[in-house]
């Protein structure tokens, strides 16, 4: 199964690059390679891979640039993208996630714990495709549809980055109950990645101010919850 799937390794350091490449090809993924972010957003229009993993500091364009480019191409929607990088300070976490990262790990990681983390980032992806056979989601006046990544709100379409997009449709999906913190953890960014209360945070901001701001209320020390009735 894994020689179907392609992954694009982007690192301008050439030992890690020779390291990861030795043990991405052993666990049998097809593999392409970049050193900055130019090369990684024409690699990735030119092979489509499933996962890309790309470090944040690069020449001519660095990792974060690159992933705010290839999000908004909806043929990246489903692409699985994960840095890794040294930089281990929040604000770079935070700018990773608003990017549109799936997953961000600091260096050093031992390669066999890469491979955990990766192929439990595909099989999570997997088991999500398989689930998004459903009918849109209807809550007031939003229609939320998970096949085509795609929002309607009073008539105008929205493509949002993934992460807005799921955390937009766990609250949706309980409009009117309180979500709790730990349950969008889990349900958006998943048990295998680590992200701080900040990181929802910057989120539902961002929702906020394409969406408005009295769909998502703020229940302090608790969670969000998603208010579908707005007033005309």
């Amino acid at each position: 199964m894994n020689n179907k799937i392609k992954i694009l390794l982007v690192d301008d350091e050439p030992d890690v690059l020779e390291v990861l490449s030795y043990n991405l090809s052993n666990e049998g993924y097809q593999l392409y390679t970049a050193t900055d972010g130019v090369e990684a957003v024409k690699a990735a229009v030119e092979h489509f891979p499933q996962l890309i993993i790309i470090d944040v500091m690069m020449p001519n364009m660095d990792g974060i640039e690159a992933c705010e480019i290839l999000r908004k191409n909806p043929k990246f929607n489903n692409t699985i993208i994960m840095f890794l990088s040294a930089r281990g300070e929040d604000y770079s976490h935070v700018a990773a996630f608003n990017a549109g990262a799936d997953d961000y790990v600091t260096k050093p990681i031992k390669p066999k714990v890469l491979m955990s983390k990766i192929k439990a980032l595909l099989r999570r992806r997997l088991n999500k495709d398989e689930s998004n056979n459903e009918e849109p989601l209807k809550i007031g006046d939003i229609i939320i549809d998970r096949e085509k990544y795609n929002v309607i709100h009073r008539g105008n379409s929205f493509t949002l980055p993934r992460k807005e997009f799921e955390l937009l449709y766990v609250l949706a999906n309980k409009s009117e109950k309180v979500v709790r913190r730990e349950k969008i953890m889990e349900k958006v960014w998943g048990n295998d990645v680590i992200v701080g209360d900040r990181t929802i945070d910057v989120h539902i901001r961002r929702l906020r101010e394409k969406f408005g701001e009295d769909y998502f209320k703020t229940v302090k020390g608790v969670g969000y919850k998603f208010i579908s009735k707005q007033d005309e």
